[in-house]
């Protein structure tokens, strides 16, 4: 009995020690004063910083330790009113914060440059993060004093001037982000000094030169992007051999010419690799058949090799050489892990003209192999022009015939999926935060919908509509939606977004509050970001969402290119790999992961939203409902959006083997190339 007493006793007070650590208080007069003018500066809100408790434990994303400020996190918080009208980076406070090692400030709009007592004064600070937060100007060189930097944040700004060299003084730097920026000049190759450094993005600038050699260095490097740049030069065959770690490389939309490096074709590690739209020529390398198989992903299209296909192409799951200048007779080992379009090649469709070829090959002193017994005698003239119909349905035949093997996988793995997490959602309920929706129907009229606006984005103002759509001016439309009109817009500080306009007067009321509903619930990476509102015009609603770069799936697989026979212009098959699979993780988030299951009913290729990176958003999200079992005959016409009255549009839901059929049908137009009739 006394022995139980004891066991109570010690609970007791291992709770209180426990309780006295997580909810202390902060001891220092300084610091609590430094936030203070930190939270007016930066006009952060009364919900997040309450300015009568205590900031250690009673202010959202501050920590503390020993009753000391460590960390900050302010990523996407919102601002006052008087906050947002003349938002600056105004962060002088941070010099108080002595012991400060993170500082997280993403998404959060902070227009100006980063001081240069930033990399004197904050001596402690390990991680940085400013990811799209509008900073401008160029990078402090006083960066390079922060010796206990470990991760830098910094791209989807505007950073502009050259990558400072001083940044190669930070001997525990693992992870380095300034990609997305207006960055110029060279590499510098004191990068090659971190030791640490195993990621490192410098894409989406305007670095010029050549890989320095340092590069070599980075023993640690796991993932490295340098695409969409102006690099050039010929690469050392040698340059990513000590890169053993190497895990996944892009370097292309650049200027590399010469050729490919060696290195390359057998790193141990390496799992993707993307050296499109360079320059690189030269052969294939030959392999013997015992040579161990990769993983890899390779995308080196649109470049100037040549020669013969070679048996290292079996080392990868899937490797595209579409508009190179490859020649002969297609190999029996070449299979569907093998995109070869817009190539020289002999019986296959979809190539290069005789004339183009034999020119590229002229040109470099090489004999071209054009299947005839007798290579001098003249190429015989090309065909006539055929009509541009006739030259779809090529490209239509050659795109299904070379897709189809990979449809069926995919296919396959969607369908696995769709069991699998049905099968798991039956056992047991998983809940995401999406709330109930009233099965197969509209939410309730706003005196009965229950919505936090606080959750749903910014509240913009009409007049500020109005001045980022530029009085909605007819070169700013995109399209007319069933839901509302779209808008291009751009943002103070110059934040591109898409709004949509809706028209209470033409359009249901509750097709805007269903979309409100949905994004008030649910939150994921796959679909499109809602970035505000404007609610205060009582006959048109506005919704601001996220700029996709990229348009949507139907502008960027079915655009023409610009040459005059109307061809259609080609995405890559690991990009079209890409977004089959992110229509397929944001589909089977809606059905499978939401409580309770939800429905899209708009899926078609306009819904699937493309990044600048190409990762899929799901968008058309009016018409999202709950799931219920539906036994009608005519569920498909419902899906598909055909002729329908507004009643039989708005009522009812499909159950999975539905979305499964508009699943193939979208992929068949992906894999296709082009848009498909629906049987």
């Amino acid at each position: 009995m006394v022995r139980q007493q004891w066991r109570v006793v010690w609970v007791i007070i291992f709770l209180l020690l426990v309780d006295s650590t997580f909810e202390q208080s902060l001891s220092s007069r300084n610091e609590k004063l430094a936030l203070l003018q930190l939270r007016t500066s930066l006009g952060l809100r009364a919900k997040e910083w309450p300015i009568k408790l205590d900031p250690c434990s009673g202010w959202v994303g501050v920590h503390c330790s020993s009753g000391r400020v460590v960390g900050i996190n302010i990523s996407r918080f919102k601002r006052t009113r008087i906050g947002s009208q003349t938002p600056q980076f105004s962060v002088d406070a941070l010099q108080n914060l002595t012991r400060l090692t993170t500082f997280n400030a993403s998404f959060f709009l902070l227009p100006g440059s980063i001081p240069e007592w930033f990399g004197l004064r904050m001596t402690s600070l390990q991680v940085l993060d400013l990811t799209a937060c509008s900073v401008t100007g160029s990078l402090p060189a006083s960066l390079g004093n922060l010796s206990s930097l470990t991760e830098i944040h910094l791209s989807r700004n505007g950073l502009t001037g050259m990558v400072p060299t001083s940044l190669g003084q930070l001997p525990n730097l693992s992870f380095l982000d300034l990609s997305q920026n207006a960055l110029n000049g060279i590499i510098p190759p004191a990068i090659g000094s971190l030791s640490k450094l195993r990621f490192l993005n410098l894409s989406g600038n305007s670095l010029s030169s050549s890989i320095p050699f340092d590069i070599s260095n980075l023993s640690s490097l796991t993932v490295l992007d340098l695409s969409f740049n102006t690099l050039s030069g010929i690469l050392s065959a040698n340059l990513f051999l000590p890169l053993t770690k190497m895990k996944s490389l892009s370097m292309d939309h650049n200027n590399f010419t010469g050729s490919f490096p060696a290195a390359l074709w057998s790193m141990p590690a390496l799992q993707f690799l993307d050296a499109s739209a360079n320059r690189f020529t030269g052969n294939l390398p030959n392999v013997t058949s015992t040579a161990t198989a990769s993983i890899a992903f390779f995308n080196l299209s649109q470049n100037e090799f040549y020669g013969y296909l070679s048996t290292v192409v079996r080392r990868f799951s899937f490797i595209d050489l579409s508009s190179n200048y490859f020649e002969g007779k297609v190999p029996s080992f070449v299979h569907l892990n093998v995109s070869i379009s817009r190539n020289c090649l002999q019986n296959v469709k979809s190539q290069r003209g005789g004339s183009e070829c034999s020119s590229f090959y002229k040109a470099r002193g090489l004999v071209f192999d054009s299947g005839q017994s007798n290579t001098t005698q003249p190429l015989p003239p090309p065909p006539p022009p055929r009509s541009s119909k006739s030259h779809m349905k090529t490209i239509i035949l050659a795109a299904v015939l070379g897709g189809v093997g990979l449809l069926i996988a995919l296919i396959l793995i969607f369908s696995s999926v769709l069991l699998i997490c049905k099968r798991k959602s039956t056992a047991t309920q998983r809940g995401t935060g999406v709330g109930p929706v009233p099965t197969g129907s509209t939410p309730p009229p706003p005196s009965g919908l229950s919505l936090n606006l606080s959750s749903l984005g910014d509240a913009f103002t009409y007049q500020q509509i109005l001045q980022a759509t530029s009085d909605f001016k007819i070169e700013n439309l995109m399209k007319n939606g069933h839901s509302g009109d779209l808008f291009r817009g751009l943002l103070e500080g110059g934040v591109p977004v898409v709004i949509k306009r809706i028209d209470l007067e033409s359009v249901k009321k509750e097709a805007y509050l269903v979309e409100l509903g949905f994004f008030s619930k649910v939150s994921h990476a796959r679909i499109v970001p809602l970035l505000g509102h404007c609610l205060e015009n009582e006959n048109q609603k506005f919704l601001v969402y996220k700029y996709m770069p990229n348009g949507d799936l139907s502008s960027s697989l079915f655009k023409k290119n610009d040459s005059d026979d109307g061809s259609l212009q080609s995405l890559d098959w690991i990009t079209r790999l890409k977004i089959a699979i992110g229509a397929a993780e944001a589909l089977s988030y809606l059905h499978h992961e939401s409580t309770p299951p939800l429905v899209h009913r708009d899926v078609q290729s306009s819904s699937i939203l493309l990044d600048d990176k190409f990762e899929v958003r799901l968008g058309s999200l009016s018409e999202v409902c709950a799931q219920e079992v539906d036994t009608h005959q005519n569920r498909i016409s419902r899906l598909l959006r055909f002729q329908q009255t507004s009643d039989q549009g708005s009522s009812g839901t499909l159950p999975s083997q539905i979305l499964i059929y508009l699943f193939i049908y979208l992929l068949l137009s992906h894999l296709r190339h082009t848009p498909l009739n629906v049987p």
